[in-house]
């Protein structure tokens, strides 16, 4: 049982660890206030989000959805091992639980896992109060990976809380009993789904006989895997083309009520206006050459097509550049 760390503290913990973490937004301050009580904390939930593609991911736990508000959790698990931190403070991630399985965590009284559950989302006792809460990026069907430097992370983070509890007196042990997964916790819940629980408090607590600093640092590119693995081309594209917003054109006729466009709608606008302006310059090409036919003879017809081509491919170079300023 502890006070909950300071968000500060949590950042510092979690980088000493060698954690690569993403502040998103807000986050210190972003947090379920006013709706229950957050703390005494006496544990850590792992959970799968069910969900693809990292940005529209960390979009969902940040601000949730209409049935649920956010943040959904403190921090998201990418597959690249990215720990995008969403909210600190009670968040709605836990829901409720069996009180038994509370009681076994803040003894640490259990063997390889707690009992199961009897007890839900709908008839238990307040989790969102006891635990800090993880979601990790995977569709949790069983089949979607889990890659190395994801659960690595996944690893990492929960070291990085019983660590930082240790260091200041809380009764948080070493043998990784205060991290649970919410099928531990709740009748109702099957996550996390592709790795066993009682596996990870046993490379937690390996980690843990260790200096926070063991290991290959998960911040040095040369020794860490491909960020990209297990990514599918959803995931890919998401992530290229789903992030940044950028000014929408000035040509745009919505641009009053669309003023940012997605980098993915931006090359689509681009790909339309060549397609046009293409379209353009073959209409004009005949035209001018059906018109020097009916001239007469005395006319250049190649000198008068290749003027208009030289005149359209300017007129194409200054829209270029032109959107480039804009």
């Amino acid at each position: 049982m502890a006070e909950p760390l300071s968000a500060t503290a949590v950042l510092a913990a979690l980088r000493a660890e060698g954690v690569r973490v993403v502040e998103v937004g807000n986050w210190r301050t972003h947090n379920r206030a006013g709706h229950g009580a957050w703390g005494p904390l006496n544990g850590s939930i792992v959970h799968h989000t069910v969900t693809k593609g990292t940005a529209s991911t960390v979009a969902t736990v940040r601000d949730g959805y209409a049935s649920l508000p956010g943040p959904l959790c403190h921090g998201m698990i990418a597959k690249d091992g990215q720990v995008h931190m969403v909210g600190w403070g009670r968040t709605n991630h836990a829901g409720g639980g069996d009180p038994a399985v509370l009681t076994q965590v803040i003894n640490e009284s259990y063997g390889t896992r707690p009992t199961p559950p009897t007890r839900g989302n709908s008839n238990g006792v307040d989790g969102n109060s006891r635990f800090y809460g993880w979601e990790c990026e995977n569709l949790g069907d069983g089949k979607d990976p889990w890659p190395a430097v994801q659960y690595d992370a996944i690893v990492r983070v929960q070291a990085a809380l019983i660590r930082a509890h240790r260091a200041k007196g809380d009764d948080w042990g070493t043998e990784a009993k205060s991290i649970i997964g919410h099928l531990e916790w709740s009748s109702d819940k099957v996550d996390p789904r592709g790795f066993t629980m009682s596996q990870l408090r046993a490379d937690v607590a390996e980690r843990l006989k260790h200096p926070a600093s063991w290991g290959s640092s998960s911040t040095t590119p040369s020794k860490q895997e491909d960020p990209m693995a297990g990514m599918t081309k959803a995931d890919i594209y998401d992530a290229v083309w789903k992030t940044d917003k950028i000014a929408a054109p000035a040509t745009s006729t919505t641009i009053k009520t669309n003023p940012t466009w997605a980098p993915a709608s931006i090359l689509v606008d681009i790909v339309n206006n060549v397609r046009a302006i293409r379209a353009g310059e073959a209409a004009q090409t005949a035209a001018i050459a059906a018109l020097a036919k009916l001239v007469g003879s005395g006319v250049d017809t190649a000198a008068v097509v290749a003027a208009v081509e030289a005149a359209i491919k300017d007129a194409v170079i200054d829209v270029n550049i032109n959107s480039k300023d804009a």
